[in-house]
């Protein structure tokens, strides 16, 4: 299996489609979000640094995410193949990517973009926070997310349209829906 870049605004459903794609498919999944909630929680300098950076809405350093990816990228099983989830979200960070794979031998593969209206993302956001209790999804923090996804986050899906990786798919109401349409390109790659 080829690798997958999952790519959208806050609350598109990255998360929740990947899962989907690890069942179906079998594959890795590095979810870059659960790898820094994992460091804010182990309550380490790091961490602490980190979550300062999310509560203002900003964007973890490059140099240390590309780093975390690589070490955690090295643990798996490359054959499955690999769901990248929160990563990359600039285009420097997409050439990163892009070259620490080739280092490896290894392609990007697809970029699947996940489009969903802004308002049904912030009504997802709002009620995660409830129910998970996270503190970096409130509507101030959401807002300044959204911000910098549409600055620096959404003009790189015309850099994946370039090289060649783009699959979009919209947002129609249905969860379910948008999985056979993500589904139905996968199965005939």
């Amino acid at each position: 299996m080829k690798n997958i870049i999952i790519f959208g605004a806050p609350g598109s459903g990255k998360g929740t489609y990947s899962e989907e794609l690890v069942k179906r498919y079998g594959m890795n999944h590095i979810s870059t979000g659960d790898v820094l909630r994992a460091e804010i929680k182990s309550g380490s300098e790091k961490g602490n640094e980190i979550a300062a950076i999310i509560n203002k809405g900003q964007l973890i350093p490059d140099d240390f995410m590309l780093r975390l990816l690589a070490d955690t990228y090295d643990k798996l099983d490359k054959d499955k193949g690999v769901i990248f989830d929160g990563f990359p979200r600039t285009i420097p960070q997409a050439q990163a990517l892009k070259d620490m794979l080739a280092e490896r031998g290894v392609d990007m593969g697809y970029m699947i973009e996940l489009i969903v209206d802004e308002e049904t993302l912030m009504e997802r956001l709002l009620g995660r926070a409830i129910k998970e209790g996270r503190a970096d999804d409130n509507e101030e923090t959401i807002k300044a997310r959204f911000d910098v996804y549409h600055k620096q986050t959404e003009p790189l899906s015309k850099w994946f349209e370039a090289e060649g990786m783009r699959h979009t798919f919209t947002w129609k109401g249905s969860k379910e829906l948008m999985l056979s349409e993500i589904f139905a390109f996968l199965d005939k790659e």
